[in-house]
């Protein structure tokens, strides 16, 4: 009887979560419009690394990344996000993955001022600016891509491209390759503070709104 009576809850949150990122299709359709533009260079948002080990939405983003330099869809790539909630500066983290599979590390580009997402992809696309880039996209997991997509063209630039994961081509990737090993001590901050210390709920909150941009940040 219990279980019967939250199936319809269980329901609706499925309903809810799945409204939070884009379908299979809309990401297909993101992809092959990707593939006409050729971009100069795609950021790709941070996590946090912790215990020695990535996870599974790093190694997820990391391996689209390589999808899409391998497919000429992203001539570089900007890995971006600093040294958050661990002792790591998560973009070169990232980027020493990266260069682990296989892309070329002139390739490979951090930008470690990032705390938030949406600092992710006003920093990268900034930064990448500054670089001389012209053609930007931000590249990501399906969740993150729906949540930023207003963001990004309202306070970053409306010709910023954006390419959520396309799960199939995704496997493919992950499946002909295994897990590298990386010198991690490389992105060690050895008088990291962690934001949740050096900042209190509301402040996260309006950084995660990107409501705290450093605008003056790669001019």
């Amino acid at each position: 009887m219990f279980i019967n009576s939250l199936a319809p809850c269980l329901f609706v949150l499925q309903l809810a979560m799945n409204s939070c990122a884009f379908s299979s299709k809309t990401c297909s359709q993101y992809l092959e419009k990707a593939r006409e533009e050729n971009y100069d260079i795609i950021v790709v948002p941070g996590v946090p690394f912790e215990n020695g080990q990535w996870s599974y939405t790093m190694k997820g983003r990391v391996f689209w990344s390589k999808y899409l330099y391998d497919n000429g869809i992203a001539k570089n790539i900007m890995y971006s996000g600093g040294a958050v909630y661990t002792p790591y500066v998560e973009a070169v983290i990232m980027a020493l993955y990266a260069e682990k599979l296989g892309i070329k590390k002139e390739n490979i580009y951090t930008e470690d001022l990032a705390e938030h997402s949406t600092e992710n992809i006003y920093y990268g696309y900034r930064k990448a600016r500054k670089l001389g880039f012209e053609r930007i996209a931000l590249a990501t997991d399906p969740f993150q891509a729906k949540m930023l997509k207003r963001y990004t063209r309202k306070m970053v630039s409306p010709d910023a491209g954006l390419i959520p994961m396309v799960t199939d081509s995704l496997n493919a990737i992950q499946s002909a390759m295994t897990d590298p090993e990386i010198d991690y001590h490389k992105a060690f901050v050895s008088d990291f503070i962690s934001l949740t210390e050096r900042e209190n709920f509301l402040e996260r909150f309006k950084g995660t709104r990107g409501q705290d941009i450093d605008t003056s940040a790669y001019r």
